[in-house]
């Protein structure tokens, strides 16, 4: 992925725009990270009015949108949801044609499903309107309780910070889990949140509780390789079972089994990346236990194979290649068996 444009129109969200902005075209050329050449285009350049009643000027056309390899779609506010302008929705189906990738923000996911490109497609957008886009759209499978969703090369997303979930995780199918990362920190956000996370999270601001569970999630990063199961890590949250499975969920919006297993990715993701390890020494590390589980879940997760991911990501730079976080392997494969196979919370 080399071009990026981002399309405005009139009454474009000023956060989720700048979410784009932030995510792809900003130089970070000094980190090693490839710059992306991002444009942002518009139906008729000139004067644009954001929803917020200051206005930006666009200098670019369409033109750029019909040949760039990311289609990004601010949201805009519910009175154009049924008058998109046909240009706009041209841009979209062209772009789903050639396999370019099409990213939507928030109530972005309107005008991409008004171009008929989710039709029979998984899509998601704000809690708040996807009551409203099963009515307007039928055809379309939307799913109101996750970040974003993927269903090929189009990816929707939720309100305000889920867009910038999606466009991670975007990065991290095209730079890989380490330059991700690094994009992450430097946007001081966390790089993991997995889409299938829940929307609206009971806690939003769960100060207390988050605090009370960071040592336990900190412990179970340093400890991937081991066989975790919710009684153990409840018992080091000083809880019961049932009260640490559901204070996890209500702060982190994923169960622990999901928020683990999603660790154990990431973590192999940087390995494959950073070091010259064997699937086996790796799947210890990362706590599948076996190349035969790591590559189950890769496939099953990322829809690559290891070998295929460290073909395409593998990090060339010696001073990048450290900090691996590795502990000692068992000396056989068949001892590394006994780390924990498939994630064994629930």
């Amino acid at each position: 992925m080399k071009t990026v444009a981002c399309i405005v129109t009139d009454g474009f969200a000023p956060f989720e725009f700048g979410v784009a902005c932030e995510a792809f075209g900003l130089d970070r050329s000094d980190d090693g990270i490839p710059n992306f050449d991002f444009r942002v285009v518009t139906p008729d350049p000139g004067v644009v009015q954001s929803k917020m009643g200051f206005s930006i000027n666009v200098d670019a056309d369409l033109s750029f949108a019909y040949e760039a390899d990311l289609v990004v779609v601010s949201p805009v506010p519910h009175q154009y949801w049924g008058r998109v302008d046909d240009r706009v929705l041209d841009v979209i189906r062209a772009a789903v044609a050639r396999d370019a990738w099409v990213l939507s923000v928030c109530s972005g996911s309107f005008v991409v499903a008004a171009s008929g490109v989710l039709d029979g497609r998984r899509a998601t957008t704000h809690w708040m309107y996807a009551q409203k886009m099963k009515e307007m759209y039928p055809s379309i499978d939307v799913d109101p309780d996750v970040l974003y969703v993927q269903d090929g090369r189009i990816i929707t997303s939720a309100g305000t910070a889920a867009g910038l979930d999606a466009c991670l995780h975007l990065l991290r199918q095209e730079l890989g889990a380490e330059l991700t990362n690094i994009i992450a920190r430097r946007m001081v956000v966390p790089p993991q949140r997995d889409g299938g996370q829940a929307q609206f999270i009971a806690n939003p601001l769960p100060a207390t509780t988050s605090l009370s569970l960071a040592p336990v999630t900190d412990w179970m990063l340093d400890n991937l390789r081991l066989d975790l199961t919710v009684d153990q890590l409840a018992t080091k949250a000083h809880m019961s079972p049932r009260t640490f499975a559901r204070r996890f969920k209500a702060d982190f919006g994923a169960t622990p089994a999901a928020w683990l297993a999603r660790q154990r990715i990431i973590h192999a993701q940087r390995l494959l990346e950073k070091t010259d390890l064997g699937l086996d020494r790796i799947a210890y590390e990362s706590g599948f236990g076996s190349a035969a589980v790591l590559r189950q879940n890769f496939a099953r997760v990322l829809g690559i194979t290891p070998t295929a991911y460290r073909s395409r990501f593998a990090c060339h730079l010696d001073e990048a290649c450290d900090d691996t976080g590795m502990t000692d392997a068992p000396a056989s494969a068949e001892a590394g068996a006994e780390a924990s196979v498939l994630v064994s919370v629930a």
